[in-house]
């Protein structure tokens, strides 16, 4: 047991609290403090602050008070895990603490000096920067009587703006997080926060031209150069994802709190850049990267372009100039760092040469009536006033005109899945760019060049080789005919971009109206009666499978298809039952184990039952055969936990967490947790998808060694596990009678002939939610049904969250 947690756990009995049971985890970039309203045996406010991997905990009986000349005492207590800083709950009577306890406040926070030595000096100076709690603020401890126990502090608000002698600290009654009162925490009512449709999108990105189009059909805005961030908010809360999926909240606090200021309660998905800007007006990437190493710049502003969801609503298939209309009304009286980017319709060329004699970096022209795909499909195009774009870093030139550190950066591209050389950059690196560069290119040296054909080094050189995991932003004259970079030169480390997705920009002679298919895209031909896929002829593609939202039978067929790349390795060579709806949802679906009449791509294979009969099922090897099932009307893929290859012989286990209903979200998600902390006990590594009902799932890749006897009573043998271990929260028993305010932890899908849901696969239930492979840091941020086929298609171009699944497959033990 952790020494620093060892009496925060010695305190609680986890198989009755559903409190997080406490380790140590690693500190993030920002510090982060939480407030939680707890009504015990006596009603107090707990101020938690993030410091080494802990949080530091103080009591306080009347709460924090913005009056300057009142002192609050506030009792430390002992240390919590992060977690805790997410719950909010009920803590059952006769535990530790028992009572309700609401998530009052969070956010970031900042010391003044040394933490360790203020704790034994007994004087901490600090700013919150909450959604509640705002400014400076200090503990001071008291000078502690032979007889006290506790240790005694007093909690003082410091003068500064925020100062206030009123009270008005009692006004807020609800929960940060979920929006809910004392009362409806311990009922277990559901969250009042409005959520949005999606957690996580695509962005869409802009095509280079060279060409100005005309016609009003255009909008154009100017070109930002800066981060590309999407803002999703919800009551009191934000995130501010960039385009490879990190949460930049901690790096852009205040724009985070100025967003939620913005919506008012509001659930919204907003598109723009993070940028700062000179006296001129031009947005100054080399001074954002300044901001990121220190950021004490007061103008960083986040310019929003676009707006993709509201109040629930998902505006993603709403024309853009609706959204423009939609946006500036949302951001009539946003604060300052918030910018609305307004646009000219039609101009083009006009608007281009403005910009560049201005010297701003060039415009962006959008469809008018486009919708927002999150693709690069020509609807955006972008004209540049100068030649800059972002290279993967393979390797550094360490020259003797030098005396130490960097000469030059190695950069390249990526075709498909190599790195191709594209030349070096010399200039622009600074002194305080070759540390950072030094610092970040620690632990990244490798003996062998990343590039498919890799450059010599000149005379007098030393050429030291990188992982290609960093991306820079580069400024240059022009590519030669060689295809290498001409006066390039440093512009910052893009920390926002996955350096797998950088290709060299070719700006295009005119505007496409659809994209060629790219190097192993899905072949795909539709015309105004018929759509082929795969050689596959598309019967009815206009028929309406789901109606709320209306999903038609392409649209199912195109999701397959563009998902079968991530799919199919879960799917291939398992024999398969399917759920069939051949006239949609709202009429009669069918479970289907059988084959019917031959598809292409759709295998028969005869299999012996515990009976000894012989009947036929079937598999699939390609995309081919996924497409000719959906044809015929399925909608769900379920298969068996092994492959033809090795039949009697499983591979993956897959434990389904089906809840009682009107369970609340936090229990299932602490089910998931105890499900990965027994699994990981047993040396086994699991992960996670959504079920699109309303549990989780858990999912184990196993080598194919263990006849499904043991692997049957393995997976039963961990469900005991978990049944016997808290007894309060889950059951093993398939009784619906024994489920009655528990988890039934479904393990008999483990057996022979028995099937769960596949990755990817649609669920079909109303809104066509889909069972997603997500990480387990997403775990608290993406429900059971959360996702859907729009955002799961989103994701396709972010990292793969089970990318290691089939290299972690473990021996049953």
């Amino acid at each position: 047991m952790e020494k620093k947690l060892s009496e925060y756990n010695q305190k609680r009995d986890f198989g009755k609290t559903f409190e997080p049971e406490g380790k140590i985890e690693d500190s993030e970039e920002q510090l982060k403090f939480a407030v939680q309203h707890h009504r015990a045996r006596r009603d107090h406010y707990d101020l938690r602050l993030e410091w080494m991997g802990v949080l530091l905990s103080w009591a306080v009986p009347k709460g924090p008070t913005y009056n300057t000349k009142e002192k609050r005492l506030a009792v430390r207590v002992e240390e919590h895990p992060l977690e805790y800083r997410n719950f909010e709950g009920t803590i059952p009577k006769g535990q530790y603490g028992g009572g309700t306890v609401m998530l009052w406040d969070e956010g970031f926070w900042e010391p003044y000096g040394n933490v360790s030595e203020g704790l034994l000096k007994g004087e901490m100076k600090f700013v919150l920067k909450g959604r509640r709690l705002k400014g400076k603020w200090a503990l001071i401890r008291w000078k502690a009587r032979s007889d006290e126990k506790s240790e005694n502090w007093l909690l003082l608000k410091e003068k500064d703006e925020y100062a206030n002698t009123e009270d008005a600290i009692s006004e807020w009654t609800t929960s940060i997080r979920t929006g809910r009162t004392m009362e409806e925490i311990q009922r277990g009512e559901d969250e009042k926060i409005k959520r949005n449709p999606f957690s996580k999108a695509d962005v869409q990105l802009a095509k280079l031209v060279q060409k100005v189009p005309g016609g009003e059909e255009w909008l154009y805005e100017l070109k930002y150069d800066g981060y590309r961030i999407l803002a999703f908010v919800e009551g009191n809360s934000a995130r501010l994802l960039t385009r490879n999926g990190k949460d930049y909240i901690g790096r852009f606090p205040d724009i985070a709190a100025s967003l939620i200021d913005l919506s008012a309660g509001r659930a919204v998905v907003l598109d723009g850049e993070m940028v700062i800007t000179d006296l001129s007006g031009k947005t100054d990437f080399q001074a954002l990267q300044n901001y990121m190493k220190n950021p004490r710049t007061k103008n960083l502003t986040y310019i929003v372009f676009d707006i993709l969801a509201l109040d629930g609503k998902d505006l993603r298939k709403e024309p853009l100039i609706y959204r423009k209309q939609t946006l500036e009304t949302f951001m009539k009286d946003a604060p300052k760092n918030l910018y609305y980017s307004r646009y000219v319709r039609g101009h083009g060329k006009e608007s281009f040469d403005a910009a560049c004699q201005t010297h701003m970096e060039g415009v962006v022209g959008k469809k008018a009536d486009a919708i927002y795909s999150g693709t690069r499909n020509g609807d955006w195009i972008k004209l540049k006033c100068d030649k800059r774009q972002e290279f993967v870093i393979g390797g550094y030139t360490i020259s003797d005109k030098r005396v130490n550190g960097i000469s030059s950066l190695l950069l390249g591209v990526y075709e498909g899945k190599e790195l191709i050389y594209a030349g070096r950059a010399g200039t622009g690196i600074g002194e305080a760019d070759r540390k950072m560069l030094e610092e970040k290119f620690q632990g990244l040296q490798r003996t062998e060049a990343p590039f498919k054909l890799a450059p010599e080094p000149r005379a007098k050189e030393k050429i030291i080789w990188l992982e290609p995991l960093l991306a820079a932003e580069i400024k240059f004259a022009e590519w030669t005919e060689e295809d290498l970079l001409r006066q390039a030169s440093f512009k910052g480390i893009r920390t926002d971009k996955d350096p797998k997705e950088i290709k060299r920009e070719k700006a295009s002679e005119e505007i496409m109206l659809q994209s060629p298919a790219a190097e192993g895209e899905i072949s795909m031909e539709t015309n105004q009666d018929s759509m082929i896929i795969e050689g596959i002829k598309i019967s009815s593609p206009d028929k309406v499978l789901f109606n709320d939202p209306v999903i038609t039978k392409a649209e199912v067929i195109q999701y397959y298809a563009k998902i079968s790349e991530r799919m199919m390795p879960y799917v291939h060579r398992r024999v398969l039952s399917i759920v069939r709806c051949p006239k949609g949802i709202s009429q009669a679906c069918f479970f289907k184990k059988h084959p019917g009449a031959g598809s292409k791509g759709v295998i028969t294979i005869p299999i012996t039952n515990s009976d000894g009969e012989t009947e036929d099922y079937f598999y699939i090897e390609d995309t081919a055969g996924l497409i000719s099932e959906v044809q015929m009307g399925t909608l769900e893929f379920h298969t068996w936990g092994s492959r033809i290859d090795e039949l009697e012989k499983p591979d993956m286990m897959v434990f389904d967490l089906d809840p009682d209903e009107g369970m609340e979200l936090s229990r299932i998600r602490q089910g998931v947790r105890d499900m990965r902390n027994i699994l990981s006990e047993l040396s086994l590594n699991s992960y996670l998808k959504t079920s699109g009902g309303k549990g989780y799932h858990v999912v184990v890749p196993l080598k194919p060694v263990a006849d499904w006897d043991t692997f049957h009573d393995f997976a039963k043998g961990v469900a005991q596990v978990m049944e016997q271990k808290w007894p309060d929260r889950y059951t093993s028993n398939v009784r619906k009678a024994k489920r009655s305010g528990k988890i039934f932890i479904d393990w008999i899908r483990n057996g022979r002939g028995a099937t769960s849901v596949a990755p990817y696969s649609i669920r079909a239930r109303k809104g066509a939610g889909v069972s997603m492979p997500i990480a387990w840091d997403e775990l608290d941020t993406v429900a059971p049904d959360g996702i859907h086929m729009p955002e799961a298609l989103s994701r396709m171009s972010s990292l793969d969250p089970w990318e290691d699944f089939f290299r972690n497959d473990q021996r049953l033990k």
